[in-house]
């Protein structure tokens, strides 16, 4: 693999090197804290090809991005993605490929990911429960995301994570159950602080947030956590309990900024690129790929998009359009 010494900065010094890459905004689920009702969908002329796609990631490439997570909406509905994933794969200088899924079809899809060169898999799971679980999702079945998640860890994607956001009167209960998987199996336990979406059609006011601080509480009376030096200018603090070799990670994008080690962008499925997940700033890339434009010019407007990131993030801002952006 070729090796990428050229660095991509902010206006703030901090290295963009990971960009995150919606490529639909299509769901099998309508999850309660993602999937407002009524949302419109983007007409599918508006989403890019994989080979659009493609070109973005090798400009990219060259002006220092060296990681790629694939998101969505849930990114294996998307046809032909074990061919994109190749594709990305020979570009020499993209050394980690990863893919965020809600597992409901990872099962089917496991073996043909890991062929075609992914690295690991993230997978959403709110609740061990399968009625509470088809209650959050409108719809969804446990028993998939399971054995999405042995076959899995039956080819490869490693390490595993499950992303789990706490809810309040919810499945807040859960907090301890999922401990627990940490401490007993391979799988990594993120715990997510619930985004400022909607949950019933009116912006979340933090009724249903559980915070960082609350999660902490109730993990503490369970053991002593021990902090892990496993952060790698991401958003989760991992951590472990003693006598224990589970890894357990938290995700605290409201109540605790995770701003100054924010190392990526993103890149949504109709082709814009956000410096901030919490921002409405976003520059176009559609109009431009589409109308032929050079690579050099593509990796000049992501040069400038990241010079846009703001130092903090605002979460007073329309964030009704999650899968579009890709979390």
């Amino acid at each position: 693999m070729m090796e990428n010494s050229v660095l991509l900065r902010d206006t703030f010094g901090r290295v963009i090197d990971y960009i995150r890459i919606s490529i639909t905004d299509r769901c099998n689920l309508r999850c309660i804290y993602c999937m407002p009702d009524g949302r419109a969908l983007a007409s599918l002329p508006d989403i890019l090809s994989f080979e659009e796609i493609l070109k973005f990631i090798e400009a990219a490439s060259e002006v220092g991005i060296k990681k790629i997570r694939i998101t969505g909406g849930e990114p294996l509905l998307r046809r032909g993605l074990p061919d994109f994933i190749k594709s990305i794969k020979a570009i020499g200088t993209i050394n980690d490929i990863s893919l965020t899924t809600n597992g409901q079809l990872l099962g089917k899809y496991a073996q043909s990911l890991a062929e075609s060169g992914l690295n690991r898999v993230n997978v959403s799971l709110d609740t061990l429960n399968a009625q509470r679980y088809s209650d959050i999702t409108r719809g969804g079945s446990l028993e998939s995301v399971l054995n999405g998640i042995k076959k899995a860890e039956e080819f490869g994607l490693l390490p595993i994570k499950l992303n789990m956001v706490p809810l309040r009167g919810v499945n807040d209960d859960e907090i301890e159950d999922f401990a627990r998987v940490a401490m007993t199996t391979d799988y990594q336990v993120r715990f997510i602080e619930l985004m400022p979406v909607c949950i019933t059609g009116e912006s979340d006011d933090g009724g249903r947030l559980v915070s960082m601080e609350t999660i902490m509480y109730r993990l503490n009376a369970m053991g002593t956590l021990v902090p892990l030096k496993l952060r790698k200018h991401g958003p989760a603090r991992y951590y472990t309990f003693e006598n224990s070799s589970g890894v357990i990670g938290i995700i605290s994008g409201v109540t605790c900024q995770f701003c100054s080690d924010c190392n990526r962008l993103r890149f949504t499925s109709d082709g814009k690129l956000r410096p901030c997940l919490f921002s409405d700033i976003e520059v176009d890339f559609k109009t431009l790929i589409r109308n032929g434009a050079s690579k050099e010019t593509l990796k000049l407007l992501i040069l400038n998009a990241a010079h846009l990131k703001p130092e903090k993030h605002d979460t007073k801002f329309n964030l009704k359009t999650l899968s579009r952006i890709g979390g």
